[in-house]
């Protein structure tokens, strides 16, 4: 698995498990909910700087995104 597509499923998973919509996760990190929808579907890369602010809008370190699955 690509690690794009490792991200985008971790990100879509966390956010989930908190009864976050995308628009309320992109809310909380500041970005559109088009480009968030496309980092959950993997047409997009996160940076670095971005995944830093999805896992402090989830409260969560930001090596948990990048984690690998189980």
């Amino acid at each position: 698995m690509k690690l794009r597509d490792r991200v985008a499923l971790n990100i879509q998973d966390l956010r989930r498990a908190r009864g976050l919509s995308q628009e309320e996760l992109a809310l909380r990190a500041g970005v559109n909910r088009g480009y968030m929808g496309k980092l959950e579907n993997a047409k997009y890369a996160a940076s670095l700087d971005m995944l830093e602010k999805i896992a402090t809008a989830l409260a969560i370190d930001a090596s948990v995104l990048v984690a690998p699955r189980l």
